[in-house]
Formats: structure tokens, C-alpha cells, sequence
């Protein structure tokens, strides 16, 4: 199985940065791709950015491009998401996400959400 640590939201003003961090941990096999979702009050889960651990193509939201960066390092089964020029409408809960091979065999797994809050 996969477990998921994240870290790294809290409460910031409109233009700050923040920084997430998804550590994913477990007897891994393979990781193809690593993620980050939101979910906002009062709507559906989306994607914001993910990265494919085989070519490092990366896909971004049109609400965040340019805004936001992933990156992961593949020695640590660690993705990042650097969120500059924050914006209230960023507020939400961020889930990291994880595909991956495991000892359980294939799945699709989820950390337990980190908090962002972009306010004045």
C-alpha cells in the first residue's frame, strides 16, 4: 500500500506563496504520475497540476498556469507545488495524488488534504 504525508498549506494574503509538499511512502514499485487536486466549498474536485514521473510532462489548470509550479523528486517519492501570485479564489483543499504500483498491486491513492487559504 501507499501512504501519503502532506504538508505545507495554511493561511496567506492575496499575492503570497506557499509552498506544498506530498511525501508518498510505502513498498512502491513504480509511480507514474503524482498530482494535486483542490476542492473549494460548494464545489466538484479538480485538478490543478500533475507530473509524469517517466518524461516529467506536466499539465496544469488554465486557472494556474503561470501561477503555479510542480516538480517532484523521484529519489524521495516527492512532489511539490510551488503557488505564487495567490489569489482568494485558490482557497480550497489541496489533495495530493498518487499512481502508483504497490505491493497491493496497482491503485490510485490520496493524501488527507492540506488546507489553503488565501485571505487579507
Amino acid at each position: 500500500q501507499v501512504q501519503l504525508v502532506e504538508s505545507g498549506g495554511g493561511l496567506v494574503q492575496p499575492g503570497g506563496s506557499l509552498r506544498l509538499s506530498c511525501a508518498a511512502s510505502g513498498t512502491i514499485f513504480s509511480i507514474s504520475i503524482m498530482g494535486w487536486y483542490r476542492e473549494a466549498v460548494g464545489k466538484q474536485r479538480e485538478l490543478v497540476a500533475d507530473i509524469s514521473n517517466h518524461n516529467g510532462n506536466t499539465n496544469y489548470a488554465d486557472s494556474v498556469k503561470g501561477r503555479f509550479t510542480i516538480s517532484r523528486d523521484n529519489t524521495k517519492n516527492t512532489v511539490y507545488l510551488q503557488m505564487n501570485s495567490l489569489k482568494p479564489e485558490d482557497t480550497a483543499v489541496y489533495y495530493c495524488n498518487v499512481v502508483a504500483v504497490s505491493s497491493g498491486g496497482p491503485g490510485d491513492y490520496w493524501g488527507q488534504g492540506t488546507q489553503v487559504t488565501v485571505s487579507s
